[in-house]
């Protein structure tokens, strides 16, 4: 029982460095070839957007606002990813510990 228990301990670590990891983590998102490009980070906190000037048409507005979104889904895609990539491996050892429902 102690064995298990540090085995818990030891995964709620990793994970919580996992965590820890996503947070400091950023990652890009474009569209329109690069015109809108958001930032956001492993945890999918949208913390930069940068728009060339090129894509800004004050009788278009529509357009610039869906490159936007474009980016930010496009951004949250990949932090989405990144998680995916670094807490997989942890989720699937909570099973491994034997005990129902991790």
């Amino acid at each position: 029982m102690a064995q298990l228990m540090k085995q818990a301990q030891q995964m709620q670590q990793q994970l919580m460095d996992a965590q820890e990891e996503l947070a400091a983590v950023q990652v890009e998102g474009s569209a329109g070839g690069g015109m809108v490009t958001a930032t956001v980070t492993g945890k999918g906190e949208l913390v930069a957007l940068a728009i060339d000037p090129k894509a800004v048409d004050p009788d278009d507005v529509e357009t610039l606002a869906d490159l936007i979104v474009a980016a930010v889904r496009d951004a949250s895609r990949s932090a989405d990813d990144l998680a995916a990539r670094t807490m997989g491996p942890l989720a699937g050892g909570m099973g491994g510990l034997g005990l129902p429902g991790l």
